[in-house]
């Protein structure tokens, strides 16, 4: 059996001279433990080095894709077609192929995986003529050239590019609004009517540049800026202007500041040209999900599209709210749904209820746009278009949500009733609107003292009656005396009280029980006093 074994330097083929040993997985190291050992198991038969460096990365680059190289074919049909013998081989990929185009047997099992890491621990003895100093500078050269290879370095794909652009773009635009105010407040003394007539910026210092005193705008002709009817109140305005009079040198230095805003304007818009072509470029897909300055701006915040790639979904959603979200996690409140995606066509579109539900949808689906786009080797935007439009139809779904029509079981239930008018006629009550009492303190106090005549009354009657089955002795008439006063003073005491309580509320007779509650007193002590007299 032969072994074709894979080196920074070459390619070697070994011839196994005792097979026997190889059934033996488990205890095959111990046999290259030393070189010695190992020469009695494994012979070099041929060695076919490489060149140079660039060789050598054809070569393994052939052979990571399953391909074989034109040397390696070479080798094969002239050694291992000759030996009529079985080939092991590393790869099972790579045995399949020389199996299909040289018409080899070749082999692909743990034993053999087990022979290369025995041949590739004793290399150095294995192989004669080749110095440990340049296997090792082989092994790093090819390394390197191998690590670009698999990156695929390619001009197209700086980032960089773009985050300076992008940052420019942002620079041009403050720069162009503080020029544009100034020209507009500058000019606006000669002619404050034209900023409320024109209200573009660019039209405006175009207008201005051609015209310049507002006594020329009655011969200019401005058709090639503003429509006719404009153009007429530009005209009639100039003519009963409340501006200023300037001096020509005045005029001169506004006109260069509408040229710089002229010049600034047109350069934005090249560079915007610029940010798309290369987003395009970089990041299709992500260009697609979210357009491109959104996208570039991400990039930018992140630092490069490789950085972007390594954040999450939830991280992509609230890029740029940083502030936000740390004054939210500190007061404990609501952390922001979105960062910098909320500028992106898809939010904007969506109502206020479900921006946070597209926006995280956008962000899970960007973030795959991407990965996809850094990492992937397809420069297509095909993933960028299906996911958008399965984002919009979501939205759509989401937004329609309230309008769709109900059917089947839901009819039923969704019916209602006719709606019929029962008025009932309901008088109005005037008693809640005041919490003063009805009847007057006039009438409450003649009531009082009526009530108070009443009593008197009563209480004469009581006396009376007490005088009548009273004896003739006379302890028994001091003690009625003294009954007479207690309920005389009991009675002035109850028509203090009855007469605070009818100041509040309704009059209420409260001294009948107190006299009837007396008299039956007054009567059971007479009864006790004859009984003691008959029995003494």
């Amino acid at each position: 059996m032969l072994v074709l074994f894979e080196t920074s330097v070459g390619y070697a083929i070994f011839k196994v001279l005792n097979e026997k040993k190889l059934q033996e997985v488990d205890s095959l190291w111990k046999e290259f433990e030393t070189p010695e050992k190992a020469n009695k198991i494994v012979k070099l038969k041929h060695f076919e080095k490489f060149q140079d460096t660039a060789e050598a990365l054809a070569a393994f680059t052939a052979l990571m894709e399953g391909k074989i190289n034109k040397q390696l074919k070479k080798v094969l049909k002239k050694i291992v077609k000759e030996a009529h013998e079985p080939l092991a081989v590393a790869d099972a990929k790579l045995g399949g192929v020389i199996k299909e185009k040289l018409n080899l047997s070749c082999i692909h099992s743990p034993v053999v995986n087990e022979l290369m890491r025995g041949i590739r621990s004793q290399m150095d003895g294995l192989i004669p003529g080749v110095e440990p100093r340049e296997m090792s500078a082989m092994c790093l050269g090819l390394a390197h050239s191998l690590s670009r290879y698999r990156l695929k370095f390619s001009a197209d794909k700086v980032d960089t590019m773009i985050v300076q652009a992008i940052s420019l773009l942002d620079d041009l635009d403050k720069e162009l609004n503080n020029y544009i105010m100034r020209c507009r407040e500058w000019y606006g003394w000669h002619f404050p009517e034209l900023g409320k007539i024109i209200s573009d910026n660019l039209t405006y210092c175009k207008c201005l540049q051609k015209v310049g005193d507002r006594r020329n705008y009655a011969s200019a002709t401005l058709s090639e800026f503003l429509p006719e009817e404009v153009e007429a109140e530009v005209k009639a305005a100039a003519e009963i202007s409340m501006g200023t009079e300037v001096s020509e040198e005045d005029i001169c230095n506004i006109l260069h500041l509408c040229t710089q805003v002229i010049e600034i304007s047109e350069y934005r818009t090249q560079l915007y040209e610029y940010l798309q072509n290369r987003m395009m470029a970089i990041a299709p897909n992500v260009t697609v999900m979210v357009g491109e300055l959104v996208g570039a701006r991400l990039i930018a915040h992140a630092g490069s599209l490789l950085n972007l790639a390594k954040h999450a979904a939830s991280t992509v959603q609230i890029l740029g709210a940083e502030k936000a979200l740390f004054r939210a996690l500190k007061s404990r409140r609501d952390t922001p749904k979105y960062g910098l995606i909320y500028h992106a066509s898809l939010v904007g579109q969506s109502s206020p209820k479900h921006k946070g539900k597209i926006s995280r949808m956008l962000a899970a689906k960007t973030v795959l746009a991407i990965r996809y786009d850094a990492f992937g080797e397809d420069s297509s935007s095909a993933m960028g278009v299906e996911n958008r439009a399965k984002l919009e139809a979501r939205l759509r779904t989401l937004e329609d949500r309230g309008i769709r029509k109900i059917s089947g079981t839901g009819k039923a239930l969704a019916k209602t009733e006719k709606y019929e008018h029962k008025s009932e006629v309901k008088t109005y009550d005037p008693s809640g609107d005041s919490t003063l009492p009805t009847c007057s303190k006039k009438r409450k106090i003649e009531q009082v003292d009526k009530e108070g005549e009443v009593t008197e009354k009563k209480a004469k009657k009581a006396k009376i009656k007490v005088k009548v089955y009273l004896p003739n002795s006379v302890e028994e008439e001091e003690e009625e005396e003294v009954v007479l006063v207690e309920e005389e003073t009991s009675t002035k005491k109850k028509k203090k009280k009855d007469k605070k309580k009818h100041i509040k509320e309704e009059p209420v007779s409260e001294e009948e029980p107190c006299t009837s509650t007396a008299i039956p007193s007054t009567e059971k002590k007479k009864k006790k006093k004859k009984k003691k007299d008959i029995e003494d």
